[in-house]
């Protein structure tokens, strides 16, 4: 009954948006800008003018929402496909994918902001891991011109399929790695106009701002200005023209790495919280992203293109300063070379999992190499178990949460686990597959989208960290939160389900969007996809049912549908820590605000959990 009724609400999101959409004879050009790791509320006539005119002058989407887990190449898939995390399977940077994955290095547990890796993953799941179509591709088959510029890994999402030949239409792709032998192909033309245009054929690297640092040594203090100056001008001396010339309408997504990584990496604040990502270098970050959009926008008035294309600004996610602080943690009792005394080292939820259920640790990332006492994990990931081939845990190890696979579905190893997980003090919410059966104290995956037609394996368990505000007036803006990671107390990351992480931003300008409106309802980044697909009058068979909605309300004549509140709350454990989820919900659409324990995430109060249960 559910999915009858999603279909028949995206249904009537479809009809009328087709009919706010009817005045114009043929789509419009669509700009997709992401400012990677922008948060919902930093934005400013002072410190993002570019960004606040397009959200002051057209729409301002300001009950936006990331999909959790808050990662990257997760959001990618999102707002690539319409579709939630369920569906695309991407459900964090690093997963678990059930076989070594020769591109990275033979692992089973892979970074997946690497094009080879993207491709290997490709391979072994039908030659689409996603399991579902992407904007770009449904463009580019559509006969548009089609182009992705920007930070390496989501770049390529966009149209991660396309095999690259001589002839035919491609998706022009430009990223990290252009120019070197694991760089997509570029074609003789855009040879040709980059000849022309004076640009080189390779991207520059990011130099100074890739330092991160280490615990005695503070990080990048410039933002990533040469690199994205030249996918700017890529855009804008290249691409842009050429689209012009050839007088088609064109899908372009610009993917900028800042102000994400001049948060991850900044030096501002060795091991403190304060300034922690509200430092100098982090502004800088969002300025530089901002200086991006007023380059593109200018180049569009220029070439005279501005009246007949929409730019969509969508952050992935919001964004935290970092804490390795933990009362409870074992590992964190523990003396590390790398980490400075009493703080977590990177993997602990795989070292303390390890020793609460008395299992062996090994290493993904080290040839499966068993784990030495007073080590951790290289890149946090851990197999546990007796036989790292075949483990009875994983660990993923991504940031503001982690994700645990139980390969063999083994329940009470599953009920153990979260009885360890909810002694620590830095988690702050359970969502466990609903395979392995209901557990007090945790949600059902299902619950916040996490269960659908995924072909990668999907997580058996997902732990969300805690999280608390420090340092400014704006919760969202000063999050802190646990973080599982190499980066050090006081840099910057996100993966939470706190509100400072999931509150992005989003904005829209363009032909076929409202003046100067205010949004109140509302959106995520799995909407954005099916709304440029919406624009661009593309349409695609989805293999699962997790589908985003029209933002028909931003459109002209388009519905205004209505939205309520909702709460889903665990039953208590034996210690009454309880998993509770605010959403909104829109028709059958649900848009997750926060979730975790009561009084351990940022946006969800003390008194959360003493709200009835709801959506159970």
């Amino acid at each position: 009954m559910r999915r009858a009724v999603m279909m028949l609400s995206a249904g009537l999101i479809f009809l009328s948006a087709d009919a706010a959409y009817s005045q114009t004879s043929r789509p419009h050009n669509v700009i997709l800008f992401v400012p990677d790791g922008l948060r919902g509320k930093i934005v400013s006539p002072e410190t993002a003018p570019a960004m606040a005119e397009v959200r002051d002058k057209g729409v301002n989407f300001k009950n936006s929402h990331s999909m959790f887990p808050t990662f990257t190449t997760a959001n990618a898939s999102a707002m690539a496909t319409g579709h939630y995390l369920g569906d695309t399977g991407d459900f964090s940077n690093t997963i678990y994918t059930g076989y070594p994955v020769t591109a990275a290095g033979g692992t089973v547990t892979p970074f997946l902001e690497v094009d080879t890796v993207i491709a290997d993953v490709d391979e072994h799941f039908g030659g689409d891991y996603l399991n579902e179509e992407t904007i770009l591709k449904m463009a580019r088959l559509k006969g548009y011109s089609t182009a992705a510029l920007g930070k390496v890994g989501p770049t390529l999402i966009f149209d991660h399929t396309d095999k690259i030949g001589t002839d035919g239409n491609h998706s022009i792709v430009f990223d990290d790695a252009t120019g070197g032998k694991n760089g997509v192909p570029l074609s003789d033309e855009i040879k040709a106009a980059l000849t022309k245009a004076g640009l080189p054929l390779a991207t520059p690297p990011r130099g100074e701002n890739g330092k991160v640092g280490d615990a005695k040594t503070p990080g990048t203090l410039v933002p990533n200005t040469e690199q994205q100056a030249y996918f700017v001008d890529v855009a804008t001396k290249a691409v842009l023209p050429l689209f012009k010339a050839r007088n088609k309408r064109f899908l372009m997504v610009f993917w900028s790495r800042d102000p994400d990584g001049s948060q991850h990496n900044h030096g501002d604040s060795l091991n403190t919280v304060t300034p922690g990502i509200n430092g100098p270098t982090s502004l800088a970050g969002i300025k530089n992203a901002d200086n991006n959009l007023a380059a593109l926008r200018k180049a569009l008035d220029e070439l005279g293109l501005a009246a007949d294309t929409n730019i969509l600004i969508a952050s992935d996610h919001g964004f935290s300063t970092i804490s390795k602080e933990s009362k409870t943690s074992p590992s964190a009792k523990v003396s590390y070379d790398d980490t400075p005394k009493d703080f977590l080292p990177m993997g602990f939820l795989a070292l303390d999992l390890a020793k609460a259920l008395d299992l062996p640790l090994f290493d993904p990332n080290d040839s499966n190499a068993r784990v030495a006492d007073g080590a951790h994990p290289k890149a946090g990931n851990g197999l546990l178990g007796q036989d790292p081939a075949k483990p009875d845990v994983v660990v993923a190890t991504n940031g503001g949460s982690d994700l645990i696979y139980l390969p063999k579905g083994d329940k009470k190893l599953a009920d153990k686990t979260i009885k360890a997980l909810l002694e620590q003090d830095y988690v702050s919410g359970l969502f466990v597959d609903d395979k392995l059966g209901r557990f007090r104290g945790t949600v059902e995956m299902s619950q916040i989208g996490l269960k659908g037609k995924a072909t990668t394996p999907t997580p058996s368990i997902v732990v969300n960290f805690r999280s608390w505000a420090q340092g400014c007036g704006e919760p969202s803006n000063c999050s802190v939160e646990i973080a599982d990671t190499v980066l050090r107390q006081g840099q910057g990351m996100h993966g939470s389900f706190g509100r400072g992480d999931t509150l992005n931003f989003m904005a829209a300008i363009g032909p076929d969007f409202k003046t100067g409106y205010v949004d109140a309802l509302p959106v995520n980044n799995a909407d954005v996809g099916i709304t440029i697909a919406q624009l661009m009058d593309l349409r695609a068979p989805g293999v699962g049912g997790l589908q985003g909605r029209v933002m028909s309300e931003a459109l002209p004549n388009g519905i205004v549908p209505k939205s309520a509140d909702g709460t889903i709350t665990s039953k208590p454990a034996a210690s009454g820590l309880q998993t509770v989820v605010k959403f909104q919900r829109v028709l059958s659409q649900r848009y997750f605000d926060v979730a975790g324990f009561p009084g351990r995430t940022v946006g969800l109060d003390a008194e959360s959990g003493k709200q009835k249960t709801a959506g159970k």
